[in-house]
């Protein structure tokens, strides 16, 4: 698998979608848990209003076409393994990727197994991209913004994380625009 994202809100299904749509095997893991399903969205630009699980459940949509996996399962343990990371599930199943996407919401849990520095108030220090201090690792949404986040400005870091991504692989600055 190219990227392995951790968390299945807006951050890593946005994420998702660009890196599915440019090509690369992504794989989503998550439990559909996210705190969208208990929200109201009058603030997402280009939506009048949404409820917050239909949108999961659009997004979810849109990964999929894409050809994205979705996987209903926790990740227990993620660990740097040569060239990439390899992550162990609840079923003891083994995932490895070349890159991570940690969308982990408020829980710092497999960041700090990296080894990465979380603080309560100004979440996990990352680039503009979502890069993080461990090459191949990027953290988007509440893990980074746990005070500010909102659900379009975690899609937008997704978006971020995933074209930065996009751009490394294939060598050349990558714009995700489609015509009509």
């Amino acid at each position: 698998m190219d990227v392995l994202v951790i968390g299945d809100g807006p951050g890593g299904l946005s994420a998702a979608l660009f890196l599915a749509k440019g090509g690369l095997q992504v794989g989503v893991y998550g439990q559909d848990k996210t705190a969208m399903h208990w929200a109201l969205l009058r603030n997402y630009l280009g939506l009048p209003e949404i409820l917050g699980s239909d949108l999961q459940k659009i997004a979810r949509e849109q990964v999929n076409a894409f050809g994205g996996l979705l996987v209903n399962a926790r990740v227990e343990s993620l660990v740097k393994s040569g060239r990439g990371f390899e992550a162990t599930l609840e079923s003891g199943e083994k995932v490895g990727s070349r890159f991570v996407i940690l969308s982990e919401g408020k829980s710092p849990r497999l960041a700090q197994q990296l080894g990465l520095k979380f603080d309560a108030e100004q979440g996990l220090s990352v680039d503009l991209n979502g890069k993080t201090a461990v090459p191949g690792v990027y953290a988007v949404g509440r893990l980074v913004r746990p005070k500010r986040s909102q659900a379009i400005i975690s899609a937008g870091d997704g978006a971020a994380a995933a074209i930065d991504i996009l751009s490394i692989v294939k060598g050349e600055p990558v714009q995700d625009w489609d015509s009509p």
